[in-house]
This record gives C-alpha cells, structure tokens and sequence, in this order.
C-alpha cells in the first residue's frame, strides 16, 4: 500500500483522472456514466470543483499515475453551499487493496477543512462493496430511487446517502 499516494489534483493529473473516469464508466456499473467526457470537459469539471472549494484527490502509484479519484463538488446553490456531492472510482487493478477507504476517508478530511457540514452520493444498489465501504466510513441510507437506471435492460436501484459531518 506504500507505493500509493492519495494527492490534490493539479492540471498534471487531470489526463489520469479522465483515463480512471473512462476506465469505470465503461464497466457499466459502478458510475452513472457509460463513457468518460472529453478531456476538456474534465479538466474544466476539475478546475470548478477546485475553484468552489470543493475537494479533488488522486491516487498514483509509484510511477506517478493516476490509478483513482475522490471528488466532492460543493453545490452552487444559496442555501445548499454546506454540502457537496461525493464521487469516486479505482481502477480494477487498484481495488481490494484498501485504497478506497484511505481516499475517501482523505477526501473527507479535506472537505471538513473546507466547511463542509454535509457530503451526499448515489450508489448503485448492486454496487454492494461500495455500499459496504460508505456504511463503514459513516454514511446512511436517506432514500431509495427505485428502478432509477435501466441500462442493457437491466433495472438498478439508485440508494442515496448522506455523511453529516
């Protein structure tokens, strides 16, 4: 696990940070999305998180790649500003290693340092592992969003989940 290092996203690691993205979205399971954006579009998503005060980590590895990502986007909107959206994937290569766990509770730490009173995630139903690591870390289920995603015609429950901090 020592070859590991959980690091701010600089404009260096954004190329990684789309190549993870890319990687697990076409898994087709563990995000909502199928492909990754553009590379634009993820170097602007980084540099809005970033500038909002929001919370964007990497992991490399001991040659300086980006083998995963923690985000947690605060929202924009008046009243809401205290909380953000929380966001991540491994690459397959990098899970079962406890990595998970250290990013996010990393991105966790961070957010705290920033004022967030409140991080929120959707989690696929069938993402059973990922559940299991956000109920470790402290998130509870507030809701269900039943048959929220049909994809390949198959249905999957949407469980939302929140982390008062």
């Amino acid at each position: 696990m020592d070859d590991f290092q959980i690091v701010e996203t600089t404009e260096a690691h954004v190329e990684g940070f789309n190549h993870c993205l890319a990687v697990v979205a076409s898994g087709r399971r563990y995000i909502g999305l199928t492909e990754a954006p553009t590379m634009d579009a993820s170097r602007q998503f980084v540099r809005t998180v970033i500038s909002n005060n929001g919370v964007h980590l990497v992991v490399v590895d001991a040659t300086g790649s980006v083998v995963g990502w923690c985000d947690i986007a605060r929202f924009a909107l008046p009243g809401f500003d205290h909380a953000g959206r929380l966001g991540m994937g491994l690459l397959p290569e990098a899970r079962g290693r406890g990595l998970g766990r250290r990013l996010i509770a990393a991105a966790i730490d961070a957010a705290r340092e920033r004022g967030f009173e409140r991080i929120e995630l959707d989690v696929f139903a069938s993402n059973t592992r990922a559940r299991a690591l956000y109920e470790r870390i402290g998130f509870a289920e507030e809701g269900v969003r039943r048959r929220a995603r049909k994809l390949d015609g198959q249905y999957d429950d949407d469980v939302i989940m929140g982390l008062l901090l």
